[in-house]
């Protein structure tokens, strides 16, 4: 069957959190025969910023983020078996999911991912005309990468005719165990780009903690943050590439998760950088958020903090043989229960189970 999939972007993970979770979750479904196309616009210095060249299990095309660029590939979508719209895109995002109605073939299956799927739903409380809401009668199926029950009723309750989570999860082949490099030594370390619903957490979690352990080592990776005042011993490096994940997260004795207001509210949502930490058999501590023991179970396979005092604490009391042995039983958990290829074969049964001929001979 073939896919035509509007996103963010595939080929770059720069301020796009969601290039993991595509990547993974596509190169699972063409491993099964999926046709892909992810249409992807040039815009926020993306493609300036690759960190992937176009992959073998996708065609990808890169539109000019104009309307005629919109209209040229929105005329592609008649082509496809199954239609997926983002969320996220950045621009555009009302056009493309207003064109879940017409651009599709009526036989099409129509599915809207959403990959924040608790900012999604607060807009649409505050919006009854947010063009989700308006469009979810016309939309077959909702997938979430997160959010669990909580987020299945409130799509539910707005109207959607299904809703399925598909969690992130880890691609072995690209987030592994890594030789230790110089840069990323640290006692803790953080990826994160600074984002308004996620500064105030990351200053309680992380800079607190640093605060309170004035005698340790902090790293801070991610966008955004030259301007932050931080404590002395923090040390904040920018952008980091995906091709240096996997030796950011061996080389700390342990690095930090820290959940977005909206997605520790809602709970069930583990953002992908808990896999990545885990695929390379890191030490991770995260803040606490509802749903955390269906993906790890802590003190054995994580670490657990409801607030700053907790990281400094666990930062205290752990020792090399300890951070070692949780590094090395996540990364058991995860490649036993959380991988793509087994995400993706969750997906290719969902559509599977909707075949669009059957649709239409319904």
């Amino acid at each position: 069957m073939k896919i035509a999939f509007y996103g963010s972007s595939l080929l770059s993970s720069y301020w796009n959190g969601a290039a993991t979770y595509y990547r993974g979750i596509l190169k699972a479904l063409a491993a099964r025969g999926y046709d892909i196309t992810f249409y992807e616009p040039d815009a926020f210095e993306r493609q300036q910023h690759r960190d992937i060249d176009p992959p073998a299990w996708a065609k990808v095309v890169v539109y000019p983020a104009t309307d005629d660029g919109l209209r040229s590939v929105l005329a592609e979508a008649h082509k496809a078996d199954i239609v997926v719209k983002a969320s996220g895109v950045g621009v555009f995002d009302r056009e493309l999911i207003e064109a879940m109605r017409t651009a599709p073939r009526p036989d099409a299956l129509r599915i809207f991912w959403d990959v924040d799927a608790a900012a999604t739903l607060e807009e649409m409380r505050s919006d009854p005309a947010h063009p989700v809401r308006a469009t979810l009668p016309e939309i077959d199926l909702v997938l979430t990468y997160g959010g669990g029950p909580p987020v299945i009723d409130a799509y539910t309750a707005m109207g959607a005719r299904e809703c399925i989570p598909v969690y992130n999860a880890l691609d072995p082949e690209t987030h592994h165990p890594a030789p230790a490099d110089p840069r990323f030594q640290a006692d803790l370390a953080l990826l994160a780009n600074r984002l308004p619903d996620r500064e105030a957490r990351i200053e309680e979690f992380f800079l607190r903690a640093a605060s309170l352990a004035p005698e340790r080592r902090f790293l801070l990776g991610g966008n955004g943050w030259h301007d932050k005042a931080m404590p002395a011993n923090v040390r904040a490096i920018g952008h980091v590439g995906t091709a240096d994940h996997n030796a950011f997260n061996c080389t700390p004795q342990a690095v930090l998760n820290v959940a977005r207001d909206s997605m520790a509210a809602i709970g069930f949502s583990p953002a992908t950088r808990v896999f990545e930490a885990a695929g390379a058999a890191a030490c991770l501590i995260t803040d606490a958020w509802e749903g955390i023991e269906m993906f790890l179970k802590p003190d054995s396979e994580v670490l657990v903090a409801r607030d700053g005092q907790d990281v400094a604490e666990h930062i205290a009391m752990l020792t090399p043989d300890r951070a070692r042995a949780i590094g090395e039983a996540a990364r058991a958990r995860v490649l036993a229960e959380h991988s793509y290829d087994l995400r993706g074969a969750q997906v290719d049964a969902i559509l599977k189970s909707r075949r669009p001929r059957e649709r239409k001979a319904a």
